[in-house]
């Protein structure tokens, strides 16, 4: 199984000048955990980090610390995370049938949910990770009135991986960037080109690691795993 890692973008709300993957988290860079979950998935072959030119020497520096016993390819990202995974899809070898997509920003997915997705896409032709939604939501208006209060047992919040099946996604990629659509994840052109999308429950710590406090609770629970 292939895995992307889109890893193009800054680390504005962290508060980093930097692409916020090259931050440090228990001593590696955040990117780092994310390659050694990869690498320690059974179902994972091949990985590709989408990034800017400026980060590729830092990606090839953590690429030989790692040592890792799988290829990686570093694929030239856009100016958008679905601009980069268009660029990560076309990197892709011609004979690829499926393919994960793995923020790179989401440095505590475990190996067996990678594994897990894997496994699930075999049998469908797109899928994301996810967990069930806890909280009340409310829908509201511009300025701020409520609107609705969708039943939260219909809600889960979406994660990565993702999955998909490559030549249909690639096909919604090209009908997107023909329609001009601009979407935040891969799932979403797939349901708009009306494909089904299975969720597959996803992990409570594989939180997205965006701001300092992100950074914090990160760093509690690699400190829980490791037993330190």
């Amino acid at each position: 199984m292939h895995l992307l890692i889109p890893a193009a973008g800054m680390g504005r709300r962290m508060g980093s000048d930097r692409n916020k993957l090259l931050l440090t988290l228990m001593g590696k860079p955040i990117l780092a955990w994310t390659l050694l979950a990869a690498e320690a998935a059974d179902d994972v072959t091949s990985i590709g980090i989408i990034g800017q030119p400026a980060d590729q020497s830092d990606f090839q520096q953590i690429l030989g610390e790692l040592s890792l016993s799988k290829p990686v390819q570093l694929i030239q990202g856009g100016d958008t995370r679905q601009e980069s995974v268009y660029n990560g899809l076309q990197a892709l070898p011609a004979d690829a049938q499926r393919v994960l997509i793995h923020d790179g920003a989401r440095c505590l997915a475990t190996p067996q949910l990678l594994n897990r997705c894997a496994a699930v896409l075999l049998d469908c032709p797109g899928l994301i990770a996810a967990v069930p939604v806890k909280d009340t939501i409310k829908v509201v208006d511009p300025t701020g009135v409520i609107q609705d209060t969708p039943d939260r047992k219909n809600l889960w919040a979406a994660q990565t991986p993702q999955g998909f099946d490559v030549q249909l996604l690639k096909q919604c990629h090209d009908k997107g960037r023909t329609l001009g659509w601009e979407v935040t994840d891969d799932a979403a052109l797939f349901e708009r080109c009306g494909l089904p999308v299975r969720i597959v429950e996803g992990e409570e710590t594989n939180l997205k690691v965006t701001t300092p406090v992100d950074l914090a609770i990160a760093e509690f629970i690699l400190r829980q795993r490791l037993g330190l």
